[in-house]
């Protein structure tokens, strides 16, 4: 028996509707401090440019800074929405290229532990987006805590940043420990950030791999690699987007190939890639 209301069903997208699946990709990392969220916005700017309607999810819920990042000023939050006095569209901001990002706030430690009356209008609210996004991009915050394993597991893709720290490696090794054996997750996609060379990255990946596929029993996909840039750092200083500020710098360059890569990626098959789908994961209603 189908329960969902036509406000509902209405909100998913179907191949018969013509309207495209909404691919949703977690970006997270073991530890802090390796560029995931550079990497999230710069991945979002460069896939608009290549035609895609893109949302950004600050998922680093009460500590987000994808709008500082960006240099936007949201004027209201997740907060809002979820005290119900405004709609995830009052909330949503514009930023370069396009892409519309959904701020998380800072300092707000209520986001972190929801009420089920809130669980229910974070639902309803992004179902609505279902049918206006082509990809979800998540910045997961960083480690193994409930909130970025939840995301990690309920996306369609997971892409785990790690950098040749060891500490790195190691953290990013646990996360999907715990993604392996407490959500079942046994694929994943590395990228890794910050490297002097070619033959670093892949050495990097080299070891995560092989530890990886020897204790864990879980399938790495090599994404490729961003170099360590002078540009970064300056572009993070003026609160703009790398590729927005410095297309020509290496690490726009690697940005752009990195978005073709993901654009290229062949079309879900599971009902996973929805946005609804990904929040009833997310949230399981009672």
């Amino acid at each position: 028996m189908n329960n969902m209301s036509s406000e509902q069903t209405m909100a998913m997208p179907t191949k018969a509707q013509g309207n495209p699946c909404t691919r949703v990709i977690a970006v997270t990392s073991g530890k802090g401090g390796v560029g995931k969220t550079n990497v999230v916005v710069n991945l979002a700017v460069e896939l608009a440019r290549a035609g895609k309607r893109v949302l950004v999810l600050d998922a680093d819920l009460g500590l987000g800074n994808v709008d500082v990042l960006l240099g936007l000023v949201p004027r209201f939050t997740l907060e809002h929405v979820l005290c119900g006095s405004h709609r995830l569209s009052d909330i949503i901001i514009s930023g370069p290229a396009g892409i519309q990002v959904l701020p998380a706030g800072s300092g707000l430690p209520q986001l972190t532990s929801l009420t089920d009356s809130q669980q229910l209008i974070l639902q309803s609210e992004l179902e609505r987006t279902a049918d206006t996004v082509e990809v979800l991009l998540i910045d997961t915050g960083a480690g193994v805590s409930p909130n970025v394993t939840y995301f990690a597991s309920a996306a369609q893709e997971t892409i785990v940043v790690i950098s040749p720290e060891p500490t790195s490696l190691t953290d990013g090794y646990a996360l999907m420990k715990v993604l392996c054996r407490q959500h079942r997750e046994h694929r994943f996609k590395v990228l890794v950030n910050l490297v002097k060379s070619q033959r670093e990255a892949t050495q990097t990946f080299r070891k995560l791999d092989r530890a990886a596929e020897r204790f864990l029993n879980i399938k790495l996909e090599y994404l490729g690699c961003i170099p360590l840039d002078d540009y970064l750092p300056m572009a993070v200083i003026e609160q703009k987007a790398v590729t927005e500020l410095f297309p020509c710098s290496p690490a726009s360059r690697a940005f752009a190939e990195l978005a073709k890569k993901v654009a290229e990626w062949p079309n879900p098959e599971l009902p996973k890639s929805t946005v609804q789908f990904l929040w009833q994961q997310l949230i399981p209603m009672s």
